[in-house]
C-alpha cells in the first residue's frame, strides 16, 4: 500500500497520545470544505511513502511514540487497511482510525479483530443537510446512521466532530445533529480554516464568539461537547 504522506510527531491527533499520522488517499465524498482536497481528487495523488519505509521509521521510534493515527481522505476505502493496521498492532502501537463513517461494516470488522483501539468519527451535519454538505446530491444516509449507532453502543472509544463552515451549518442544524448523537462520550465542534487546498474556494468560518452560541445550541443533547481549534 502506498502511504499518501506521513506526520512523524503529533501531540493533538490522539487524545492522550504521542503519535505519528499516515495519510491515504481516495474518498468518495466531496465536501467542498474538505482541507486534504489533494488526497480525494482522481489523479492528484503523487509522491508519498512506501510501505516497507514506513515500518522502518515505526521500528526506530519503537519506546518514543504511543500511536499511529490513520487518516484520509476515507483510510477504509483500502482493501490493504487490515493487512497494514496489522502490521502497526504487531509493533505494540495504539491505532487511531479516522473515518466519515460510510463503510460500518469495515469498521466494525477491525474493531472486533481487535486492530483499532481509537475512532474518530466526522458526522458532518444534520441528517437534513447531509448530502448538500459531502457533495453528494442523492448520498445514502443509512451507512453513517449505523456507524454512529455502532460507536454509541460503546464497542470502541471514540469522538464525533463536525467541521463548522458558515456558508453550510446553523444552530438548528448544530441542534438537530446533536440530538441524532445524544449522550455521545466525546463531540467537538472545529471552527472551518482555508487550508488552500479545498474542493470549492469561498467558503468562510466562524468567529469564536458564533461557535461558543452553537455549541449552546448542541450541549442540551450532548452535554460533553466541546470546542476545538478556536482561539488557538
Amino acid at each position: 500500500m502506498l502511504i499518501q504522506g506521513l506526520q512523524k510527531l503529533t501531540l493533538l491527533d490522539y487524545p492522550g497520545e504521542t503519535a505519528c499520522t499516515v495519510f491515504l488517499a481516495g474518498c468518495n465524498l466531496r465536501c467542498p470544505f474538505c482541507h486534504n482536497a489533494s488526497l480525494v481528487r482522481p489523479g492528484a495523488r503523487e509522491g508519498g511513502v512506501e510501505e516497507d519505509a514506513f515500518f522502518a521509521f515505526l521500528e526506530k521510534r519503537r519506546g518514543l511514540l504511543d500511536g499511529v493515527c490513520v487518516t484520509g481522505g476515507e483510510p477504509l476505502l483500502q482493501p490493504a487497511l487490515p493487512r497494514l493496521l496489522r502490521r502497526i498492532k504487531a509493533l505494540g502501537y495504539a491505532v487511531k482510525l479516522d473515518t466519515n463513517g460510510c463503510f460500518p461494516a469495515q469498521l466494525e470488522a477491525l474493531v472486533a479483530a481487535g486492530l483499532v483501539d481509537f475512532v474518530a468519527m466526522d458526522v458532518k451535519n444534520s441528517p437534513a443537510r447531509y448530502a448538500q454538505t459531502v457533495g453528494v446530491p442523492d448520498f445514502d444516509l443509512r451507512p453513517v446512521q449505523r456507524s454512529v449507532a455502532f460507536l454509541l453502543s460503546g464497542a470502541v472509544d471514540y469522538e464525533f466532530r463536525t467541521t463548522v463552515v458558515r456558508e453550510l451549518h446553523t444552530a438548528g442544524d448544530l441542534a438537530a445533529l446533536g440530538r441524532w448523537i445524544a449522550g455521545a462520550r466525546r463531540y467537538f465542534l472545529q471552527a472551518f480554516v482555508d487550508s488552500g487546498d479545498l474542493l470549492r474556494p469561498g467558503l468562510t468560518g466562524l468567529s469564536g464568539e458564533e461557535m461558543a452560541a452553537l455549541l449552546a445550541a448542541v450541549r442540551p443533547f450532548v452535554p460533553a461537547a466541546a470546542l476545538r481549534g478556536v482561539g488557538d
